[in-house]
């Protein structure tokens, strides 16, 4: 018995009349928190460079995949070995240039070719080009996909001084709201001016979530060195001054900075 077959095995015995009674009583929908929550684990580890824990966290991952596979072939709807051929299948057929005879020499190629046949896979279920982007991802990451789509049939910028132009524009409209708009018009041009930046993003080659995260991480390193120093002295940030805590964090950001040798 294989590794895989083994977590298939030990997930039907869970869910078992003698299995785990936690186990038993999940639904797809109850489970649902746990599959977003052990994806952004995985995501955590892979910014950590810790192979041990990407591995454990793909493990988990994986569990939820069987998890929901196992419900499903209890209900006689399909089974992880469905899920399997489903994902290899497509594998094959979107990759023509691979195991056929299709020409796609460049990654933007490869991205078309995958776009037009998945555009006829499902020719009567999606209306529009963007009905394919999940509604729950986190918005930065939406956005960009929606931009990547669009991109893909030519609704797209020609140049990066194009998208920072659009940056500069939508500040400004943000501005003119802020001074004589109502809050509903701050903030749909704080929205338009968020959706710009994730393009711009895009055409620096980052993922604008990632972005985010990294600053949010870096915010709280600073900060945390803030209540550290200022905990040196007997104080605490809401005892501190403005003044105090802007030397403090200056201080933090030289700690940040590389050492030059």
């Amino acid at each position: 018995m294989s590794n895989f077959e083994r977590l298939v095995d030990l997930m039907a015995r869970l869910r078992s009349p003698s299995g785990c009674p936690w186990d038993k009583e999940q639904t797809p929908q109850s489970l649902k928190p746990y599959l977003v929550e052990e994806v952004y684990e995985v995501l955590e580890a892979i910014d950590r460079n810790d192979d041990s824990e990407i591995v454990e966290e793909l493990g988990d991952v994986l569990l939820q995949i069987v998890f929901h596979a196992q419900i499903a072939r209890e209900e006689n709807r399909f089974t992880i070995d469905d899920v399997a051929a489903a994902i290899a299948d497509k594998l094959v057929r979107r990759h023509p240039h691979v195991f056929g005879d299709a020409k796609a020499d460049t990654p933007d190629e490869v991205l078309k070719n995958w776009e037009t046949i998945k555009a006829g896979e499902k020719p009567d279920k999606r209306a529009s080009l963007l009905d394919g982007v999940p509604r729950h991802l986190p918005a930065l990451l939406r956005a960009r996909n929606l931009q990547e789509r669009v991109a893909r049939v030519g609704f797209e910028w020609d140049h990066i001084s194009d998208v920072v132009q659009k940056v500069r524009e939508e500040t400004e409209e943000l501005m003119q709201a802020r001074e004589l708009g109502t809050q509903e018009q701050i903030l749909e041009e704080f929205g338009d001016l968020l959706f710009a930046l994730a393009n711009l993003a895009r055409f620096l080659q980052i993922c604008p979530e990632d972005a985010l995260t990294q600053t949010n991480r870096k915010f709280q390193t600073r900060f945390r060195y803030i209540e550290t120093e200022l905990g040196k002295q007997g104080k605490t940030p809401d005892g501190a001054t403005l003044e105090e805590m802007d030397i403090l964090w200056e201080a933090a950001k030289q700690a940040d900075q590389p050492q030059k040798s």
